[in-house]
């Protein structure tokens, strides 16, 4: 086998940095130098150091926070003292650190990236501090020992407030211990100095968030009035008879009724919207006029709030013409998806076409029929695929095979043909190395999926539904899943996430960018969003993320990720038909 080194060899330099610096001036040392140091702050400051420690305790913090919140329940506390503190509100100071710490670095980074160079540069001279380390570890134990006690109620009700306090202090040491380890004291003393009272503000955003967070589930029920109000104006010119119980909530026909729970209010989809509108409006930020462009967020609100109501209303027409399995199934869960997808693109495209939002120059081409157009070389394959499974998710019985799902494969197949001229100029070999890190993603899916225990139900009422139908139709369906597990949906991915986002995020005209000069930021930034895509399987998506960015700048090739990501759907298909494990798709 390679040495870890070897294999490690085909990285750029200047991956582990923003800005891989050379003089046009000639070859004069001091010339060059005097050039360097005019030239090399504020734009062209290398973080590479900061964001390594950073990245290093943000991937020791999120580890332990999973076990910890899968070991640790609140409602087995008592309600006593101290107990009772950490019970109700112990939920509540967890999302105050991790919402503080993401709008202070997100905004230090954006607003101080100079002075966080100097930092980095300090940080590049100064070794991890391991015996701070080990001494993390330490009070990790003791915070362990001490959850083992007071969350099982083994303690004497005398002990129950000492307990309390100790792990509590055992927790913010460990935090304190971590955090001196990557960051000496001096670091985030300039930390502070640098960045002023942003501390101040984004510890007033997140406790605004919170509470804010708190008095929308108080919302839930005006807002379930409000969405029981439109649903009624919106099936009133369908419907002669309108059954509607406001003090039960229960809407519907003489055939077919349904019940709006506070869930169904629409604010979960509000809050989606508002998170996308913001992340838009931060990536172009060069591309939109403000503050025209944030009455696109108000905008986009009032328009998923509304489709929310009109998705409700479909339901119920649905439900009453006789196809109670589908708006029960299929269409209940993937309608809101729909629509909030339906507000996203409108979003993209008004704040991209409408000059009164947009400082671009007006194009009479659409943004899908041109050829010329970048992104939607990059991104429509995706959002084929997408439109496609939602289609096929909403016309599918609840328990049932989605047997529609052809229609996103063949959209896809499609666009990717379209516009295969566009993709000659990337590079689409790889060597064996691709395959490894396919097989490893298949390895941390399938332990994710096992310890997250997925009931065996829903795989069975596939099997049956799939063993119930004619031979010719469950094979074709089969063959379709695998060629786009295999094909499409690794091609069309790989391009969306690796070949646009991963890029974006670097430049504008990601074109331009090579694979190889991504930095560190833009390799996690759309890792993330990747695993978000996954749903619940997001931690097992990010990881993948992360393995097919490091494959395609290994070399610079996307051909590395795809056929990593083809290795590992392959693999994955091969799982599903030899087990049943029909949640895997």
């Amino acid at each position: 086998m390679r040495s870890r080194a070897s294999i490690l060899k085909g990285f750029p330099q200047h991956f582990f940095a923003h800005v891989q610096f050379s003089s046009p001036l000639g070859s004069d040392p001091s010339e060059c130098a005097t050039f360097k140091e005019r030239l090399v702050l504020p734009n062209a400051v290398s973080l590479r150091s900061l964001t390594r420690r950073i990245l290093a305790l943000i991937f020791l913090f999120s580890t332990e926070l999973i076990f910890v919140s899968v070991w640790l329940d609140g409602e087995s506390l008592s309600t006593a003292g101290l107990s009772g503190i950490i019970r109700y509100a112990g939920s509540w100071i967890l999302r105050c650190i991790v919402g503080f710490a993401a709008i202070f670095a997100t905004f230090a980074y954006l607003k101080n990236k100079a002075e966080l160079g100097k930092i980095s540069a300090q940080l590049a001279q100064t070794p991890i501090r391991w015996r701070l380390l080990a001494a993390h570890g330490s009070a990790m134990l003791v915070f362990g020992g001490l959850s083992s006690v007071l969350y099982a109620g083994r303690g004497s009700e005398s002990w129950v407030n000492p307990l309390a306090a100790g792990w509590f202090v055992a927790g913010i040491s460990a935090i304190a211990f971590a955090g001196l380890a990557f960051l000496p004291w001096t670091a985030w003393v300039q930390l502070i100095r640098y960045t002023g009272h942003l501390w101040a503000y984004a510890s007033i955003a997140v406790i605004l968030a919170c509470v804010v967070g708190n008095m929308c589930q108080r919302l839930w029920q005006p807002a379930s009035f409000l969405t029981f109000g439109l649903t009624k104006v919106f099936l009133r010119p369908f419907v002669s008879s309108i059954v509607a119980n406001p003090a039960t909530m229960v809407i519907g026909t003489q055939h077919f009724r349904v019940q709006i729970a506070p869930q169904c209010s629409g604010l979960e989809g509000v809050g989606l919207i508002l998170s996308f509108g913001i992340l838009w409006l931060l990536l172009f930020k060069r591309e939109c006029r403000f503050p025209q462009s944030l009455v696109l967020l108000p905008l986009s609100v009032a328009v998923l709030f509304l489709l929310n109501a009109v998705r409700i209303a479909a339901l119920i027409l649905i439900g009453d013409a006789g196809a109670r399995q589908i708006a029960l199934g299929g269409f209940h869960s993937q309608g809101g998806w729909i629509a909030f997808s339906a507000v996203s693109v409108g979003f993209c495209v008004v704040s991209q076409q409408v000059p009164w939002f947009t400082t671009r120059q007006p194009s009479t081409e659409s943004l899908v029929t041109t050829a010329h157009n970048p992104t939607a070389a990059f991104l429509l394959p995706f959002a084929m695929i997408l439109a496609g499974g939602m289609i096929a998710s909403a016309a599918a019985r609840a328990g049932s095979v989605e047997w529609l799902y052809p229609v996103g494969f063949f959209a896809a197949a499609g666009t990717l043909w379209i516009y295969r001229k566009r993709y000659a100029s990337l590079t689409w070999s790889c060597d064996w190395v691709a395959p490894a890190i396919g097989a490893l993603v298949f390895v941390i899916w399938i332990a994710l999926d096992r310890f997250s225990n997925t009931a065996d139900y829903a795989d069975y009422q596939v099997s049956v539904a799939l063993m119930a139908s004619p031979m010719i139709a469950r094979v074709t369906w089969i063959t379709i899943r695998v060629l786009a597990a295999v094909v499409t949906v690794p091609l069309a991915e790989e391009l969306a996430f690796r070949g646009f986002l991963m890029r974006r995020w670097v430049s504008p005209d990601f074109e331009s960018v090579s694979f190889r000069s991504v930095t560190w930021v833009a390799l996690l930034a759309s890792s993330i969003f990747f695993g978000l895509l996954h749903g619940r399987y997001w931690i097992g998506g990010s990881f993948a993320g992360i393995l097919f960015g490091l494959a395609v700048i290994r070399r610079g090739r996307i051909g590395e990720a795809v056929v990593a990501h083809a290795t590992a759907n392959a693999l994955l298909a091969a799982y599903v038909l030899t087990y049943h494990k029909w949640h895997l798709w």
